[in-house]
């Protein structure tokens, strides 16, 4: 099969290696994001599905939107007969769908139709939902409502970020992507309808969506956190500052060694652990990243940091 490739993102990279690799089909182009600025340096860079092409000497476009012209026109020079999409970051048009023969495939990190939409593998963490996995599917002008070609599925553990969870998602999505299209070429595979029931929806998640509430009780705090490592990452402030915050540990209510009645947001500071209070029991802070800084040991930051013993984490809260 002749495939167009449409991806931007790390994630996006396994699936693209799988099928360069593959005997039986060639990636005749390749469709990715515009470049960007990233880094400290502030520096124009790749996205990396598109550096992965240029190794490999696969001609790259990088349109604004999928609806420009040179989309279709690199479409007629490519003549795929099928497209792959793996975390593309954009739609794709109805006139654009129908061009490939075979369709659009969509490698999607949930088990559809739940956590339809842009962030699937955070709001799956942020539920406290104990599995998830990845689908592909035929794309059709709905949002992630395309018949399902085939499913996998991945525990949850209860220390994933979304980072982790969706490198391996990512890993064993690239070999469901290949055996799909493996199925369609050799029509012996055919897409399912989804079920009417069962459907949830994972909107992209912003800046303010990362913000801690101590306000939570620990265990949905501790579920939100992990979800949002590490994009865009959790945050909180620290008077005007506004400070990143890594996983946390949640502490029994009962543990002797812990404070208690320990107000949303107030940090208390051991030799060993700091303690930040929640709607519920207290949790332990693992990393921390001041602004302008790299991440470190809570311990290290409330030492550098010279916490007082009214330090308050967000906004302020009564005594």
């Amino acid at each position: 099969m002749r495939i167009v490739f449409a991806g931007t993102p790390e994630v996006a990279v396994p699936s693209l290696q799988r099928l360069l690799a593959s005997p039986d089909h060639e990636v005749v182009g390749v469709i990715s994001r515009p470049d960007a600025v990233a880094g400290r340096g502030r520096k124009v860079s790749r996205s990396p599905v598109a550096a992965l092409a240029d190794a490999g000497d696969i001609e790259v476009i990088t349109p604004r939107r999928m609806s420009d012209a040179e989309v279709a026109e690199a479409l007629a020079r490519w003549a795929p007969d099928v497209g792959a999409v793996v975390a593309y970051g954009g739609l794709i048009p109805p006139d654009v769908l129908g061009i490939p023969p075979h369709g659009w495939i969509n490698l999607h990190f949930s088990v559809l139709p739940a956590w339809r939409g842009a962030a699937p593998v955070q709001a799956a963490i942020a539920a406290g939902d104990e599995t998830t996995g990845a689908s592909t599917f035929l794309l059709e002008k709905g949002l992630d409502t395309g018949p399902v070609y085939g499913v996998l599925t991945e525990t949850i553990r209860p220390t994933d970020t979304s980072g982790e969870l969706l490198g391996r998602l990512a890993d064993a999505g690239s070999d469901l992507l290949v055996s799909t299209i493996d199925g369609i070429a050799a029509g012996a595979l055919s897409p399912v309808p989804q079920p009417a029931e069962g459907i949830s929806h994972a909107p992209k998640v912003g800046v303010d969506d990362a913000r801690i509430r101590w306000t939570l009780p620990a265990h949905l705090l501790d579920r939100r956190i992990r979800a949002h490592t590490p994009a865009p990452g959790a945050w909180t402030t620290l008077g005007d500052a506004r400070v990143k915050i890594g996983p946390v540990g949640v502490v029994a209510a009962d543990d002797p060694t812990v404070p208690t009645e320990l107000a949303p947001g107030r940090v208390v500071v051991t030799k060993k652990v700091v303690f930040v209070g929640t709607a519920t029991s207290p949790v332990r802070l693992g990393w921390v990243q001041p602004p302008g800084k790299k991440q470190m040991p809570a311990t290290d930051w409330a030492r550098g940091a010279r916490l007082g013993e009214e330090t308050v984490l967000g906004e302020a809260v009564p005594s």
